[in-house]
Protein backbone atom coordinates (compact mmCIF):
# COMPACT_ATOMS: atom_id res chain seq x y z
CA UNK A 1 0.00 0.00 0.00
CA UNK A 2 1.35 3.39 -1.01
CA UNK A 3 1.82 5.89 1.80
CA UNK A 4 0.37 9.34 1.16
CA UNK A 5 0.61 10.96 4.60
CA UNK A 6 -2.40 12.56 6.28
CA UNK A 7 -3.79 12.61 9.80
CA UNK A 8 -2.45 10.34 12.55
CA UNK A 9 -4.98 10.58 15.34
CA UNK A 10 -5.90 13.83 17.07
CA UNK A 11 -2.38 15.21 17.49
CA UNK A 12 -0.55 14.81 14.19
CA UNK A 13 -0.66 15.25 10.45
CA UNK A 14 1.99 14.14 7.99
CA UNK A 15 2.63 16.27 4.91
CA UNK A 16 4.55 14.13 2.43
CA UNK A 17 7.41 15.82 0.59
CA UNK A 18 7.64 15.33 -3.20
CA UNK A 19 11.05 13.63 -3.06
CA UNK A 20 10.36 9.90 -3.56
CA UNK A 21 13.27 7.56 -4.14
CA UNK A 22 14.99 4.33 -3.20
CA UNK A 23 16.22 5.85 0.07
CA UNK A 24 13.29 8.17 0.82
CA UNK A 25 10.46 5.73 -0.07
CA UNK A 26 7.37 7.81 -0.96
CA UNK A 27 9.16 10.94 0.28
CA UNK A 28 10.14 12.64 3.52
CA UNK A 29 7.46 12.78 6.21
CA UNK A 30 7.05 16.27 7.63
CA UNK A 31 5.12 15.90 10.87
CA UNK A 32 2.87 18.69 12.15
CA UNK A 33 1.98 18.27 15.81
CA UNK A 34 -0.69 20.23 17.67
CA UNK A 35 -2.72 19.56 20.81
CA UNK A 36 -6.48 19.43 20.15
CA UNK A 37 -7.91 22.96 20.27
CA UNK A 38 -4.47 24.61 20.44
CA UNK A 39 -3.54 27.56 18.23
CA UNK A 40 0.16 26.77 17.73
CA UNK A 41 1.86 23.75 16.23
CA UNK A 42 5.30 22.12 16.17
CA UNK A 43 6.80 21.12 12.83
CA UNK A 44 9.21 18.17 12.77
CA UNK A 45 11.54 17.84 9.76
CA UNK A 46 10.37 20.45 7.22
CA UNK A 47 12.08 18.38 4.55
CA UNK A 48 13.75 19.44 1.30
CA UNK A 49 13.92 23.00 -0.01
CA UNK A 50 10.91 22.64 -2.30
CA UNK A 51 8.62 25.66 -2.35
CA UNK A 52 5.41 23.75 -3.00
CA UNK A 53 6.12 21.45 -0.06
CA UNK A 54 7.02 24.24 2.37
CA UNK A 55 3.89 26.11 1.33
CA UNK A 56 1.76 23.02 1.94
CA UNK A 57 3.33 22.56 5.38
CA UNK A 58 2.70 26.23 6.21
CA UNK A 59 -0.96 25.92 5.24
CA UNK A 60 -1.43 22.80 7.35
CA UNK A 61 0.58 24.05 10.33
CA UNK A 62 -0.85 27.53 10.82
CA UNK A 63 0.92 29.36 13.65
CA UNK A 64 4.18 27.50 14.32
CA UNK A 65 5.95 27.68 17.69
CA UNK A 66 9.16 25.89 16.69
CA UNK A 67 10.74 23.60 14.10
CA UNK A 68 12.44 20.43 15.37
CA UNK A 69 14.89 18.26 13.44
CA UNK A 70 15.38 14.54 13.98
CA UNK A 71 18.81 14.75 12.31
CA UNK A 72 20.78 16.76 9.81
CA UNK A 73 20.35 14.93 6.51
CA UNK A 74 19.24 17.28 3.72
CA UNK A 75 16.01 15.46 2.92
CA UNK A 76 14.89 16.32 6.47
CA UNK A 77 16.46 19.71 7.16
CA UNK A 78 17.31 21.43 3.89
CA UNK A 79 14.10 23.48 3.97
CA UNK A 80 14.24 24.27 7.69
CA UNK A 81 15.74 27.76 7.50
CA UNK A 82 13.41 28.87 4.70
CA UNK A 83 10.39 27.45 6.50
CA UNK A 84 11.36 29.04 9.82
CA UNK A 85 11.76 32.38 8.09
CA UNK A 86 8.32 31.99 6.56
CA UNK A 87 6.75 30.93 9.87
CA UNK A 88 8.64 33.41 12.05
CA UNK A 89 9.93 30.74 14.43
CA UNK A 90 13.19 29.12 15.50
CA UNK A 91 14.80 25.79 14.66
CA UNK A 92 16.08 23.27 17.19
CA UNK A 93 18.34 20.27 16.59
CA UNK A 94 21.19 18.41 18.25
CA UNK A 95 23.72 19.70 15.70
CA UNK A 96 24.30 23.40 16.35
CA UNK A 97 24.81 24.21 12.66
CA UNK A 98 21.05 23.99 12.06
CA UNK A 99 19.96 26.12 15.04
CA UNK A 100 18.05 29.34 14.47
CA UNK A 101 17.37 31.43 17.56
CA UNK A 102 17.02 28.39 19.83
CA UNK A 103 19.09 26.14 22.09
CA UNK A 104 20.25 22.65 21.02
CA UNK A 105 18.03 19.70 21.81
CA UNK A 106 18.94 17.85 25.00
CA UNK A 107 18.24 14.20 25.73
CA UNK A 108 15.33 13.82 28.13
CA UNK A 109 14.08 17.40 27.96
CA UNK A 110 10.37 18.00 27.49
CA UNK A 111 9.24 20.56 24.91
CA UNK A 112 5.85 22.03 25.79
CA UNK A 113 3.72 24.05 23.38
CA UNK A 114 0.09 24.91 24.17
CA UNK A 115 -0.73 21.59 25.82
CA UNK A 116 1.55 19.53 23.61
CA UNK A 117 4.44 17.79 25.42
CA UNK A 118 7.27 16.16 23.49
CA UNK A 119 10.13 14.33 25.18
CA UNK A 120 13.47 14.34 23.36
CA UNK A 121 15.01 10.86 23.15
CA UNK A 122 18.61 10.64 21.94
CA UNK A 123 18.96 7.83 19.38
CA UNK A 124 22.41 8.07 17.78
CA UNK A 125 23.42 5.50 15.22
CA UNK A 126 21.84 6.37 11.87
CA UNK A 127 23.71 9.63 12.42
CA UNK A 128 25.51 10.95 15.48
CA UNK A 129 22.86 13.67 15.94
CA UNK A 130 19.74 11.50 15.57
CA UNK A 131 16.90 11.96 18.04
CA UNK A 132 13.36 10.66 18.42
CA UNK A 133 10.41 12.48 19.98
CA UNK A 134 7.99 10.79 22.38
CA UNK A 135 4.43 12.13 22.24
CA UNK A 136 2.99 10.30 25.20
CA UNK A 137 -0.50 11.80 24.85
CA UNK A 138 -0.81 10.03 21.49
CA UNK A 139 1.16 6.93 22.58
CA UNK A 140 3.48 7.61 19.64
CA UNK A 141 7.21 7.90 18.99
CA UNK A 142 8.54 9.95 16.07
CA UNK A 143 11.61 8.07 14.86
CA UNK A 144 13.13 10.11 12.04
CA UNK A 145 15.38 7.69 10.13
CA UNK A 146 16.23 5.54 13.16
CA UNK A 147 13.26 3.37 12.14
CA UNK A 148 11.57 3.58 8.74
CA UNK A 149 8.01 2.73 7.83
CA UNK A 150 9.22 0.10 5.38
CA UNK A 151 12.50 -1.80 5.13
CA UNK A 152 15.46 -0.97 7.35
CA UNK A 153 17.55 2.12 7.95
CA UNK A 154 21.14 2.79 6.87
CA UNK A 155 23.83 3.36 9.47
CA UNK A 156 25.43 6.32 7.73
CA UNK A 157 29.16 5.66 8.31
CA UNK A 158 31.34 7.50 9.22
CA UNK A 159 28.94 9.90 10.96
CA UNK A 160 26.71 7.03 12.01
CA UNK A 161 27.96 4.04 13.97
CA UNK A 162 26.59 0.55 14.57
CA UNK A 163 27.39 0.28 18.29
CA UNK A 164 25.35 3.36 19.24
CA UNK A 165 22.63 2.28 16.81
CA UNK A 166 22.20 -1.11 18.48
CA UNK A 167 22.15 0.61 21.88
CA UNK A 168 19.51 3.04 20.62
CA UNK A 169 17.31 0.22 19.32
CA UNK A 170 17.45 -1.55 22.68
CA UNK A 171 16.73 1.68 24.57
CA UNK A 172 13.81 2.58 22.32
CA UNK A 173 12.38 -0.93 22.65
CA UNK A 174 12.52 -0.63 26.45
CA UNK A 175 11.00 2.85 26.32
CA UNK A 176 8.11 1.71 24.11
CA UNK A 177 7.41 -1.23 26.41
CA UNK A 178 7.57 0.87 29.58
CA UNK A 179 5.49 3.73 28.19
CA UNK A 180 3.09 1.50 26.25
CA UNK A 181 3.79 3.28 22.98
CA UNK A 182 1.37 2.05 20.34
CA UNK A 183 2.70 3.61 17.14
CA UNK A 184 5.93 4.68 15.46
CA UNK A 185 5.76 7.75 13.22
CA UNK A 186 8.81 7.44 10.95
CA UNK A 187 10.68 9.92 8.79
CA UNK A 188 9.80 7.91 5.67
CA UNK A 189 6.98 5.49 4.97
CA UNK A 190 3.78 4.61 6.82
CA UNK A 191 2.89 4.62 10.50
CA UNK A 192 3.91 1.39 12.22
CA UNK A 193 1.95 -0.52 14.85
CA UNK A 194 3.49 -2.80 17.53
CA UNK A 195 6.63 -0.71 18.21
CA UNK A 196 8.22 -3.27 20.54
CA UNK A 197 7.94 -5.97 17.87
CA UNK A 198 9.22 -3.63 15.15
CA UNK A 199 12.24 -2.56 17.20
CA UNK A 200 13.03 -6.13 18.15
CA UNK A 201 12.92 -7.02 14.45
CA UNK A 202 15.28 -4.17 13.62
CA UNK A 203 17.75 -5.32 16.26
CA UNK A 204 17.61 -8.95 15.13
CA UNK A 205 18.08 -7.91 11.51
CA UNK A 206 21.27 -6.03 12.41
CA UNK A 207 22.59 -8.99 14.38
CA UNK A 208 21.87 -11.33 11.44
CA UNK A 209 23.66 -8.98 9.05
CA UNK A 210 26.67 -8.94 11.38
CA UNK A 211 26.82 -12.74 11.24
CA UNK A 212 26.62 -12.60 7.44
CA UNK A 213 29.45 -10.06 7.32
CA UNK A 214 31.57 -12.26 9.60
CA UNK A 215 30.92 -15.19 7.28
CA UNK A 216 31.81 -13.15 4.19
CA UNK A 217 35.08 -12.06 5.77
CA UNK A 218 35.88 -15.65 6.75
CA UNK A 219 35.21 -16.71 3.16
CA UNK A 220 37.79 -14.22 1.90
CA UNK A 221 35.99 -10.94 1.23
CA UNK A 222 38.75 -8.33 1.22
CA UNK A 223 36.85 -5.04 1.49
CA UNK A 224 33.41 -3.48 1.99
CA UNK A 225 32.41 -3.82 -1.66
CA UNK A 226 33.20 -7.53 -1.72
CA UNK A 227 31.19 -7.97 1.47
CA UNK A 228 28.25 -6.18 -0.17
CA UNK A 229 28.49 -8.39 -3.26
CA UNK A 230 28.31 -11.45 -1.01
CA UNK A 231 25.85 -10.41 1.69
CA UNK A 232 23.55 -8.26 -0.46
CA UNK A 233 23.58 -10.42 -3.59
CA UNK A 234 19.75 -10.61 -3.52
CA UNK A 235 19.34 -6.83 -3.20
CA UNK A 236 18.83 -4.49 -6.17
CA UNK A 237 22.33 -3.22 -7.09
CA UNK A 238 20.97 0.33 -7.13
CA UNK A 239 20.93 0.03 -3.32
CA UNK A 240 24.48 -1.30 -3.03
CA UNK A 241 26.06 2.13 -2.40
CA UNK A 242 23.81 2.54 0.65
CA UNK A 243 24.54 -1.04 1.69
CA UNK A 244 28.27 -0.35 1.41
CA UNK A 245 27.90 2.57 3.85
CA UNK A 246 26.25 0.25 6.35
CA UNK A 247 28.85 -2.47 5.76
CA UNK A 248 31.62 0.01 6.54
CA UNK A 249 29.86 0.70 9.83
CA UNK A 250 29.64 -3.05 10.48
CA UNK A 251 33.32 -3.54 9.72
CA UNK A 252 34.22 -0.72 12.09
CA UNK A 253 32.07 -2.34 14.76
CA UNK A 254 33.70 -5.75 14.25
CA UNK A 255 37.20 -4.27 14.41
CA UNK A 256 36.36 -2.86 17.84
CA UNK A 257 35.07 -6.18 19.22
Amino acid sequence: MTWTGGAAGAYARCVLAPNPGHMTLEGTNTWILRAPGASRSVVVDPGPLVEEHLAAVARAAGDVAVVLLTHGHPDHCEGAAAFADRAGCGVRSVDQQWLIGEAPLSDGEVIEVDGLALRVVASPGHTADSVCFLLLAASALLTGDTVLGRGTSVVAHPDGALGPYLTSLRSLQELCAARRVRQLWPGHGPVLEDPVVVLDGYRRHREQRLEQVRAALAAGAADALEVVQSVYADVDPVLWPAAEVSVRAQLEYLRAE
